[in-house]
């Protein structure tokens, strides 16, 4: 097992001393419960020109950082210290650079949501967002990048794996699991109420992916909804049209997505849905944006009675029952932790074991018959 020191940019410290306190929790790890945790070993100074310094100063028992694998937790986006994007992006640069300045042997970066990883395409004449982050990370020294499901999967290819690897970890597991143990409970619910009467619909055709999983996962039907977009406007919605070879009436609609941003589009969607007479309607997403005015329109779907739950998870800061980012209560709104699967995947990257083998495809009824199996993982 390598040596490692878990710590953090501002924006990201309670979420990495959760990280570090659940891989404490692991046998193998729990010797090294103070040495690992180096959460408060990074200063940031802000200089009244407005510039910033990132010091790497000892903290406890990390009395040097020469030889060990650094795993830096750091979020781009909304966050609990109410840092904006844009400096928390230079306090990242900053930190990556401090560290590889320290010796450390491997830099890896562990951003659990990538803000700027819908700016992926590079056939237009504009900036591409994520290859300059990357690049970035990887100019200054960074070895190794950990996320949660992004955007797309041609956003790995922007990376070079001689340079800097990169492991895009899939968080749906967590959701799967969520639904199981919070709404289904046990194998008999599953067959007799699951599968006859619910159904997962993506919110785009370029979701149906994503959204077949879930589908697969608990063996129910598949809806998809294809949108047509205004280009020449941001988070803009023409038309929907729904696609189900099933009647939606009377069912369980779970809409599935990796983000949910304004929610313009899932606005647009459930007002679609709504007049097909489902049963309710649900929001099930892996990063909770909750750009403005997203929780005036989620609050009003609730109120309307289009909207029964909503479920994310933590990826980035979300407040359980409100929006979090200063604007209106969200109702019904479920947030997932993930530091126990991130701690899992910091466990499998020091000890140089597969971080694809923690998410395994996940199945329903298997999980019912064997949970210990996927808890497990």
């Amino acid at each position: 097992m390598n040596e490692f020191v878990i710590t953090a940019t501002r924006s990201m410290r309670k979420y990495a001393a959760r990280v570090a306190g659940d891989l404490a929790k692991f046998p193998s790890f729990a010797a090294q419960a103070d040495s690992i945790n180096g959460v408060d070993a990074l200063t940031t100074d802000r200089f009244a020109d407005g510039e910033m310094e990132v010091t790497v100063s000892d903290h406890g028992s990390v009395e040097s950082l020469h030889g060990r694998d650094m795993i830096l937790f750091t979020s781009c986006a909304r966050n609990d210290a109410g840092i904006a994007v844009e400096e928390a992006k230079i306090e990242l640069y900053h930190t990556v650079d401090a560290l590889k300045r320290s010796q450390a042997e491997r830099i890896i970066v562990f951003e659990p949501f990538v803000s700027c990883s819908r700016s992926d395409r590079t056939t237009r004449r504009s900036s591409v967002g994520l290859w300059v982050h990357f690049k970035t990370l990887s100019s200054l020294g960074a070895d190794h990048i950990v996320t949660y499901q992004l955007h797309s999967d041609k956003s790995k290819s922007m990376l070079d794996p001689t340079v800097c690897l990169i492991n895009d970890v899939p968080a749906l597991t967590l959701l799967k699991k969520y639904l199981c143990d919070t709404y289904i409970r046990d194998l008999k619910t599953l067959e007799e109420e699951v599968r006859p009467n619910w159904a997962f619909c993506s919110v785009d055709a370029g979701g149906e992916k994503l959204t077949r999983r879930f589908a697969n996962a608990f063996m129910a039907p598949l809806v998809v909804a294809h949108k047509q977009r205004d280009y020449s406007k941001s988070n803009t919605i023409e038309s929907i049209n729904i696609l189900s070879a099933c009647p939606i009436e009377g069912k369980v609609l779970w809409i599935v997505d990796d983000m949910v941003d304004t929610a313009g589009s899932v606005t647009t969607l459930i007002r679609a849905l709504a007049s097909f007479h489902p049963k309710e309607i649900n929001i099930i997403a892996i990063h909770a944006l909750f750009s403005p005015p997203a929780g005036e329109r989620l609050s009003q779907l609730s109120a309307e009675g289009l909207l029964k739950h909503i479920i994310v998870t933590d990826t980035v800061h979300c407040a359980t029952g409100a929006c979090a980012c200063g604007e209106t209560d969200i109702p019904n709104l479920e947030v997932v932790p993930s530091a126990g699967l991130s701690a899992k995947v910091v466990g499998a990257i020091v000890t140089n074991n597969s971080v694809s083998k923690l998410t395994p495809p996940f199945n329903a009824e298997a999980y019912f018959k064997e949970p210990d199996l996927f808890n497990q993982n």
